[in-house]
């Protein structure tokens, strides 16, 4: 197995496992010189008692250092029983992947797809600003830095509604332009933004083209 390549990040007792495999997918753990082996017996030496030489964690073929989660992996901790050991059995004894390192693999694959496209589409339909208040009701409004995407547009506030989502969520649409999604064969829009796209609807009482939208109680 390779060495540790840095420490692991802080991460929930829930999604521990898939943290450390989102980094290491994400590249964050730089360059792999000086890889270093280890073999089963020397890497539960790694278990962050006291005297041993570290706090380590195996997970699809590379070691990690998660010290800095020891509160999650030191012995007595929730996910100790992880630590100095090989989480999963992901290569034959000839090295070859296994069927179950493929499949995680595939999967990692789906979920790093989806993510670029959810973020693909948080630039294109930023999150409100919201507030709500006993006396104020609710409120939604748009700038250019809503939901932490910074543009240099503002838009105005609109229900985004999803496939399989129960709610609509507030996002910020662009209101001028042409439409993101425009090909470039079709050259023509109508300076709308994407104020056209099927899966937006207005709020009721609040005039179309307002950056801010109120709602009484």
């Amino acid at each position: 197995m390779r060495r540790p390549c840095g420490r692991g990040p802080l991460v929930s007792l829930a999604v521990g496992a898939v943290a450390v495999i989102t980094s290491w997918l994400l590249g964050w753990c730089g360059s792999s010189a000086g890889f270093r082996l280890f073999i089963p017996e020397e890497l539960s030496r790694y278990r962050g008692g006291p005297g041993d030489p570290g706090l380590y964690l195996a997970l699809l073929g590379r070691v990690y250092d998660v010290s800095s989660g020891r509160r999650h992996y030191e012995p007595g901790a929730h996910y100790s029983g992880f630590a100095g050991r090989v989480i999963g059995r992901f290569y034959r004894e000839d090295g070859l992947p296994t069927p179950e390192l493929i499949q995680v693999e595939a999967m990692m694959a789906k979920g790093l797809e989806a993510n670029k496209q959810a973020q693909q589409e948080k630039q294109k339909f930023p999150p409100c600003n919201a507030e709500w208040s006993a006396t104020k009701g609710t409120r939604f409004w748009c700038s250019q830095k809503s939901g932490g995407v910074s543009r240099d547009w503002i838009g105005v506030p609109r229900k985004l509604y999803k496939p399989g989502s129960k709610e609509p969520r507030c996002v910020c649409v662009r209101t001028t332009g042409p439409p993101s999604d425009q090909t470039l064969d079709n050259p023509t829009h109508r300076n709308r933004g994407d104020l056209d796209d099927p899966s937006l609807t207005e709020y009721p009482g609040c005039p179309a083209l307002a950056i801010t939208c109120s709602f009484p109680l």
